[in-house]
């Protein structure tokens, strides 16, 4: 009966939606892990980590490596991105919001940029929605004549279940690790697999 609980909860588990919160104001911006119903704070993080972070990033710039060969590594960039447009067409957007808030004393102005902006929200999403599976969106563009600069808030809540990544880490991966091997066979003087 253990082995039957041990199995369900392996199963709930797999299920469980694994994504991010991104959102941005003037206030208070942000990235959030999303792992199921909890949310764990990523970026910004503590000050701490970012001073031991800047320590290491002038350390590695000093001795940059020139890199190798594009036409080696091709075959690895076409999968990974093979991979990225799988991915793409499996995460799935719970909450897409949007509010632009136009600043402006003239109302011609003003009434001109409102037009523009909703002419670009209006061709940006037929195209976001072709690209994403966006379950709700909220988009909103407003007129302050009081303002004396204009308003952004954003917000991007994208999840993915834990077994469709590990398909999709499986599949993938395990090619581009393969390539990778490949290269490295190549670069000492053995033969392609």
């Amino acid at each position: 009966m253990g082995w039957l609980i041990a199995l369900l909860a392996l199963l709930a588990l797999l299920f469980l939606p694994l994504g991010f919160c991104a959102i941005y104001r003037r206030s208070n911006a942000g990235v959030w892990l999303l792992i199921g119903p909890f949310k764990l704070r990523v970026f910004p993080g503590n000050k701490k980590e970012k001073s031991a972070k800047q320590e290491k990033t002038s350390a590695t710039d000093s001795s940059r490596s020139k890199g190798g060969s594009f036409r080696d590594f091709q075959p690895v960039a076409q999968t990974i991105l093979q991979f990225l447009e799988e991915f793409r067409k499996k995460i799935r957007v719970k909450n897409l919001e949007l509010r632009l808030v136009l600043a402006g004393s003239d109302p011609s102005d003003l009434a001109v940029n409102y037009g523009r902006t909703w002419a670009a929200v209006g061709s940006l999403i037929p195209q976001l929605e072709r690209f994403l599976v966006i379950k709700k969106r909220n988009i909103q563009v407003e007129c302050d004549f009081l303002a004396e600069e204009t308003l952004i808030y954003a917000r991007l809540d994208a999840t993915i279940t834990i077994i469709r990544a590990l398909q999709l880490l499986s599949v993938h991966g395990l090619k581009i690790i393969k390539q990778l091997m490949n290269l490295k066979k190549l670069r000492k003087g053995g033969a392609e697999l």
